[in-house]
Protein backbone atom coordinates (compact mmCIF):
# COMPACT_ATOMS: atom_id res chain seq x y z
CA UNK A 1 0.00 0.00 0.00
CA UNK A 2 2.63 2.11 1.04
CA UNK A 3 5.07 1.53 -2.23
CA UNK A 4 1.62 2.30 -4.37
CA UNK A 5 1.10 5.48 -3.17
CA UNK A 6 4.80 6.20 -2.75
CA UNK A 7 4.43 7.63 0.83
CA UNK A 8 5.38 6.08 4.46
CA UNK A 9 3.29 3.54 6.41
CA UNK A 10 2.37 6.13 9.11
CA UNK A 11 1.16 8.20 6.23
CA UNK A 12 -1.10 5.45 5.41
CA UNK A 13 -2.36 5.05 8.65
CA UNK A 14 -2.96 8.73 9.45
CA UNK A 15 -4.89 8.89 5.72
CA UNK A 16 -7.40 5.59 7.13
CA UNK A 17 -7.72 6.65 10.58
CA UNK A 18 -8.95 9.64 8.69
CA UNK A 19 -6.30 12.20 10.52
CA UNK A 20 -6.46 15.83 9.00
CA UNK A 21 -2.36 16.37 8.96
CA UNK A 22 -1.63 15.13 5.59
CA UNK A 23 -2.06 17.08 2.40
CA UNK A 24 -4.74 17.08 -0.07
CA UNK A 25 -2.53 15.66 -2.74
CA UNK A 26 -1.04 12.98 -0.88
CA UNK A 27 -4.50 11.65 0.41
CA UNK A 28 -5.77 11.30 -2.75
CA UNK A 29 -2.73 9.70 -3.82
CA UNK A 30 -2.83 7.04 -1.01
CA UNK A 31 -7.01 6.65 -1.06
CA UNK A 32 -6.57 6.24 -4.84
CA UNK A 33 -3.88 3.64 -4.11
CA UNK A 34 -6.34 1.63 -1.53
CA UNK A 35 -8.98 1.44 -3.92
CA UNK A 36 -6.93 0.07 -6.86
CA UNK A 37 -5.62 -2.52 -3.98
CA UNK A 38 -8.98 -3.47 -2.91
CA UNK A 39 -8.20 -1.97 0.98
CA UNK A 40 -10.74 -2.13 3.55
CA UNK A 41 -9.72 -0.66 7.10
CA UNK A 42 -10.10 -3.27 9.93
CA UNK A 43 -12.31 -2.35 12.81
CA UNK A 44 -10.93 -5.13 14.37
CA UNK A 45 -7.09 -3.86 14.54
CA UNK A 46 -8.41 -0.66 14.84
CA UNK A 47 -10.46 -1.31 18.07
CA UNK A 48 -7.17 -2.80 19.16
CA UNK A 49 -5.08 0.23 18.45
CA UNK A 50 -7.36 2.57 20.26
CA UNK A 51 -9.65 0.77 22.82
CA UNK A 52 -12.71 1.50 20.59
CA UNK A 53 -15.26 0.10 18.67
CA UNK A 54 -17.04 2.58 17.21
CA UNK A 55 -20.43 -0.09 18.21
CA UNK A 56 -23.37 1.50 20.13
CA UNK A 57 -25.38 -1.28 21.58
CA UNK A 58 -29.23 -0.53 21.73
CA UNK A 59 -31.03 -2.44 24.26
CA UNK A 60 -35.06 -2.74 23.74
CA UNK A 61 -38.48 -4.47 24.55
CA UNK A 62 -39.94 -4.69 20.90
CA UNK A 63 -39.71 -3.82 16.80
CA UNK A 64 -43.44 -4.05 16.99
CA UNK A 65 -44.61 -0.30 17.46
CA UNK A 66 -44.56 1.83 15.22
CA UNK A 67 -42.43 4.63 17.65
CA UNK A 68 -39.94 2.48 18.76
CA UNK A 69 -39.01 1.28 14.74
CA UNK A 70 -38.47 4.89 14.05
CA UNK A 71 -36.31 5.60 17.19
CA UNK A 72 -34.19 2.46 15.95
CA UNK A 73 -33.92 4.05 12.43
CA UNK A 74 -33.01 7.12 14.38
CA UNK A 75 -30.13 6.03 16.19
CA UNK A 76 -28.49 3.97 13.46
CA UNK A 77 -28.76 6.78 11.04
CA UNK A 78 -27.13 8.81 13.81
CA UNK A 79 -24.78 6.65 14.57
CA UNK A 80 -23.61 6.58 10.88
CA UNK A 81 -23.31 9.54 10.44
CA UNK A 82 -20.61 9.45 13.41
CA UNK A 83 -19.46 6.58 11.78
CA UNK A 84 -20.71 4.28 14.40
CA UNK A 85 -22.58 0.86 14.09
CA UNK A 86 -24.86 -0.86 16.30
CA UNK A 87 -25.79 -3.74 17.81
CA UNK A 88 -29.19 -4.54 18.74
CA UNK A 89 -29.58 -6.46 21.98
CA UNK A 90 -33.77 -7.06 22.23
CA UNK A 91 -35.52 -8.22 25.42
CA UNK A 92 -36.55 -12.05 25.20
CA UNK A 93 -39.82 -10.63 27.22
CA UNK A 94 -41.42 -7.74 28.95
CA UNK A 95 -40.40 -9.58 32.77
CA UNK A 96 -37.58 -9.07 34.86
CA UNK A 97 -35.76 -12.03 33.83
CA UNK A 98 -36.33 -10.57 30.11
CA UNK A 99 -34.49 -7.48 31.74
CA UNK A 100 -31.90 -8.97 33.51
CA UNK A 101 -30.81 -11.47 30.62
CA UNK A 102 -30.75 -8.30 28.25
CA UNK A 103 -28.53 -6.28 30.53
CA UNK A 104 -26.55 -9.54 30.99
CA UNK A 105 -25.24 -10.15 27.05
CA UNK A 106 -24.25 -6.23 27.41
CA UNK A 107 -21.04 -7.33 29.37
CA UNK A 108 -19.95 -9.55 26.41
CA UNK A 109 -20.77 -7.45 23.49
CA UNK A 110 -18.07 -5.10 21.83
CA UNK A 111 -19.60 -1.82 22.83
CA UNK A 112 -18.73 1.53 23.58
CA UNK A 113 -21.78 2.50 24.86
CA UNK A 114 -25.87 1.72 25.10
CA UNK A 115 -28.60 3.40 24.34
CA UNK A 116 -32.25 1.73 26.55
CA UNK A 117 -35.44 1.77 25.02
CA UNK A 118 -37.19 0.91 28.02
CA UNK A 119 -41.00 1.84 27.28
CA UNK A 120 -41.98 -0.52 29.81
CA UNK A 121 -42.21 0.19 33.57
CA UNK A 122 -41.07 -3.73 34.46
CA UNK A 123 -37.27 -1.79 34.72
CA UNK A 124 -38.72 -0.31 37.78
CA UNK A 125 -38.99 -3.55 39.98
CA UNK A 126 -36.06 -5.17 37.67
CA UNK A 127 -33.25 -6.15 40.16
CA UNK A 128 -30.52 -4.78 37.33
CA UNK A 129 -27.32 -4.58 37.65
CA UNK A 130 -26.16 -2.38 34.91
CA UNK A 131 -22.68 -2.72 33.89
CA UNK A 132 -20.39 0.03 35.39
CA UNK A 133 -18.13 2.59 33.34
CA UNK A 134 -20.18 1.98 29.81
CA UNK A 135 -21.88 4.77 28.73
CA UNK A 136 -25.74 4.78 28.62
CA UNK A 137 -28.70 6.74 27.56
CA UNK A 138 -32.49 5.93 28.25
CA UNK A 139 -35.11 6.84 26.06
CA UNK A 140 -38.84 6.76 26.83
CA UNK A 141 -38.03 6.70 30.54
CA UNK A 142 -39.59 7.66 34.04
CA UNK A 143 -36.93 10.40 34.24
CA UNK A 144 -35.86 9.43 37.33
CA UNK A 145 -33.00 6.69 36.31
CA UNK A 146 -29.43 7.91 37.18
CA UNK A 147 -27.91 8.28 33.54
CA UNK A 148 -29.09 11.17 30.95
CA UNK A 149 -32.70 10.35 29.23
CA UNK A 150 -33.89 11.77 25.82
CA UNK A 151 -37.99 11.77 25.17
CA UNK A 152 -40.53 13.56 23.31
CA UNK A 153 -42.69 16.03 25.06
CA UNK A 154 -45.57 13.13 25.92
CA UNK A 155 -47.29 15.41 27.87
CA UNK A 156 -47.21 18.62 26.07
CA UNK A 157 -48.38 16.48 22.97
CA UNK A 158 -51.72 14.96 24.92
CA UNK A 159 -51.97 18.68 26.58
CA UNK A 160 -52.30 19.98 22.78
CA UNK A 161 -54.59 17.25 21.68
CA UNK A 162 -56.88 17.56 24.19
CA UNK A 163 -57.00 21.54 24.37
CA UNK A 164 -57.57 21.37 20.58
CA UNK A 165 -60.98 19.47 20.99
CA UNK A 166 -61.94 21.41 23.80
CA UNK A 167 -61.52 24.78 21.79
CA UNK A 168 -63.54 23.54 19.35
CA UNK A 169 -66.18 23.67 21.26
CA UNK A 170 -66.44 19.82 22.92
CA UNK A 171 -67.65 19.64 26.63
CA UNK A 172 -65.38 17.00 26.92
CA UNK A 173 -62.69 14.40 25.43
CA UNK A 174 -62.31 10.50 25.85
CA UNK A 175 -59.46 8.98 25.57
CA UNK A 176 -58.45 5.57 23.90
CA UNK A 177 -55.31 4.65 25.78
CA UNK A 178 -51.88 3.06 25.29
CA UNK A 179 -51.12 -0.29 27.08
CA UNK A 180 -50.74 -0.10 30.70
CA UNK A 181 -47.36 -1.22 30.74
CA UNK A 182 -45.95 1.87 28.69
CA UNK A 183 -44.32 4.86 29.90
CA UNK A 184 -45.49 6.90 27.21
CA UNK A 185 -49.08 5.90 27.14
CA UNK A 186 -49.25 6.71 31.25
CA UNK A 187 -47.82 9.92 30.58
CA UNK A 188 -50.42 10.77 27.33
CA UNK A 189 -53.00 9.68 29.71
CA UNK A 190 -52.24 11.69 32.78
CA UNK A 191 -51.59 14.97 30.95
CA UNK A 192 -55.19 13.93 28.70
CA UNK A 193 -56.41 13.88 32.63
CA UNK A 194 -54.90 17.11 33.39
CA UNK A 195 -56.03 19.09 30.68
CA UNK A 196 -59.36 18.20 31.65
CA UNK A 197 -59.20 18.87 34.93
CA UNK A 198 -57.57 22.28 34.67
CA UNK A 199 -60.32 23.19 32.46
CA UNK A 200 -63.06 22.24 34.57
CA UNK A 201 -64.38 19.72 32.37
CA UNK A 202 -65.31 16.05 33.27
CA UNK A 203 -63.22 13.27 33.08
CA UNK A 204 -64.55 10.51 31.03
CA UNK A 205 -63.81 6.82 31.98
CA UNK A 206 -60.28 5.82 30.04
CA UNK A 207 -61.11 2.85 27.19
CA UNK A 208 -57.97 0.64 26.95
CA UNK A 209 -55.94 -0.41 23.79
CA UNK A 210 -52.80 -1.41 23.22
CA UNK A 211 -51.46 0.55 20.12
CA UNK A 212 -53.18 -1.15 17.65
CA UNK A 213 -55.64 -1.13 15.37
CA UNK A 214 -57.63 -3.58 16.42
CA UNK A 215 -57.88 -2.48 20.02
CA UNK A 216 -58.67 1.03 18.22
CA UNK A 217 -61.45 -0.61 16.71
CA UNK A 218 -62.80 -2.14 19.40
CA UNK A 219 -63.24 1.33 21.00
CA UNK A 220 -64.63 2.43 18.65
CA UNK A 221 -67.50 0.24 17.91
CA UNK A 222 -68.75 1.29 21.51
CA UNK A 223 -67.47 5.34 20.94
CA UNK A 224 -69.42 5.27 17.71
CA UNK A 225 -72.57 3.72 19.10
CA UNK A 226 -72.87 6.33 21.77
CA UNK A 227 -73.86 10.19 20.41
CA UNK A 228 -73.30 12.32 23.64
CA UNK A 229 -69.29 11.33 22.67
CA UNK A 230 -68.03 14.25 20.17
CA UNK A 231 -64.82 13.39 20.28
CA UNK A 232 -61.78 10.98 21.11
CA UNK A 233 -57.94 11.47 21.74
CA UNK A 234 -56.02 7.99 20.77
CA UNK A 235 -52.88 7.38 22.04
CA UNK A 236 -51.26 6.72 18.98
CA UNK A 237 -52.50 6.99 14.88
CA UNK A 238 -52.67 3.09 15.01
CA UNK A 239 -55.04 3.41 17.57
CA UNK A 240 -56.75 6.58 15.88
CA UNK A 241 -57.19 4.74 12.55
CA UNK A 242 -59.34 1.78 14.53
CA UNK A 243 -61.11 3.88 15.37
CA UNK A 244 -62.24 5.63 12.58
CA UNK A 245 -63.25 2.09 10.78
CA UNK A 246 -65.15 1.40 13.55
CA UNK A 247 -67.12 4.75 12.38
CA UNK A 248 -67.37 4.06 9.18
CA UNK A 249 -68.85 0.52 9.32
CA UNK A 250 -71.20 1.68 11.85
CA UNK A 251 -72.05 5.06 10.37
CA UNK A 252 -71.03 7.34 12.21
CA UNK A 253 -69.50 10.79 10.48
CA UNK A 254 -66.30 12.13 11.14
CA UNK A 255 -66.31 15.13 11.65
CA UNK A 256 -69.04 16.28 11.40
CA UNK A 257 -70.85 13.81 14.52
CA UNK A 258 -67.48 12.78 16.15
CA UNK A 259 -63.89 14.05 16.22
CA UNK A 260 -61.06 12.32 16.22
CA UNK A 261 -57.19 12.84 17.04
CA UNK A 262 -53.80 10.88 16.81
CA UNK A 263 -50.12 10.95 18.35
CA UNK A 264 -46.84 9.88 15.93
CA UNK A 265 -47.80 11.75 12.61
CA UNK A 266 -47.21 8.68 11.07
CA UNK A 267 -46.38 8.57 7.71
CA UNK A 268 -49.98 6.89 6.63
CA UNK A 269 -51.94 9.59 8.76
CA UNK A 270 -52.17 12.21 6.33
CA UNK A 271 -53.89 9.50 3.85
CA UNK A 272 -56.50 7.95 6.29
CA UNK A 273 -60.10 9.10 5.79
CA UNK A 274 -60.59 11.58 6.91
CA UNK A 275 -56.71 12.76 6.55
CA UNK A 276 -56.12 12.90 10.84
CA UNK A 277 -55.33 15.44 12.83
CA UNK A 278 -52.39 14.05 14.88
CA UNK A 279 -49.24 15.25 17.13
CA UNK A 280 -46.28 15.30 15.36
CA UNK A 281 -43.06 13.89 17.52
CA UNK A 282 -39.22 13.81 15.80
CA UNK A 283 -38.21 10.61 16.29
CA UNK A 284 -35.17 12.08 13.96
CA UNK A 285 -34.42 14.43 16.55
CA UNK A 286 -34.26 11.47 19.50
CA UNK A 287 -32.17 9.37 17.86
CA UNK A 288 -30.02 12.62 16.76
CA UNK A 289 -29.88 13.51 20.50
CA UNK A 290 -29.78 10.15 22.00
CA UNK A 291 -26.08 9.36 19.88
CA UNK A 292 -24.61 12.88 20.50
CA UNK A 293 -25.11 12.53 24.10
CA UNK A 294 -24.00 8.48 24.31
CA UNK A 295 -20.89 10.23 22.03
CA UNK A 296 -19.97 12.99 24.34
CA UNK A 297 -20.12 10.51 27.13
CA UNK A 298 -17.68 8.27 25.11
CA UNK A 299 -15.16 10.94 24.33
CA UNK A 300 -15.08 11.32 27.96
CA UNK A 301 -17.49 14.97 28.32
CA UNK A 302 -19.80 15.69 30.90
CA UNK A 303 -23.83 15.02 30.85
CA UNK A 304 -26.60 15.11 33.21
CA UNK A 305 -28.54 12.69 34.43
CA UNK A 306 -31.65 15.12 33.60
CA UNK A 307 -34.18 14.46 30.63
CA UNK A 308 -34.07 15.94 27.61
CA UNK A 309 -37.51 16.33 26.23
CA UNK A 310 -37.81 16.96 22.51
CA UNK A 311 -40.96 19.34 21.47
CA UNK A 312 -43.39 18.24 19.60
CA UNK A 313 -46.24 20.10 17.41
CA UNK A 314 -49.89 19.46 16.42
CA UNK A 315 -51.12 18.72 12.97
CA UNK A 316 -54.64 20.03 11.59
CA UNK A 317 -56.20 18.19 9.12
CA UNK A 318 -59.96 16.77 8.26
CA UNK A 319 -60.63 14.60 11.27
CA UNK A 320 -61.42 17.04 14.04
CA UNK A 321 -64.17 19.89 13.54
CA UNK A 322 -66.74 22.07 15.77
CA UNK A 323 -69.67 19.64 17.76
CA UNK A 324 -72.72 18.88 16.05
CA UNK A 325 -74.92 21.52 16.94
CA UNK A 326 -77.86 20.07 19.63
Amino acid sequence: MADAAGVSMQTVSRVARGFDNVSPETRTRVQQAMADLGYRPNRAARALRSGRFRTIGVIMFTLASYGNMRTLEAIADAAGVADFTITLLPMASRTEEGVRSAFSRLHEQAVDGVVIIIESHVIDTAEVELPDGVPMVVVDSTGTTEHPAIDTDQADGARLATQHLLDLGHDTVWHVAGPASSYSAARRQAAWSAALTAAGRTVPPVLGGDWSTESGYRAGLEIARRPEITAVFAANDQTALGVLRACHEVGRAVPSSLSVVGFDDSPESDSFWPPLTTVHQSFDEVGRRAVATLLTQIEGGAVTAATDLVPVRLVVRASTAAPPAR
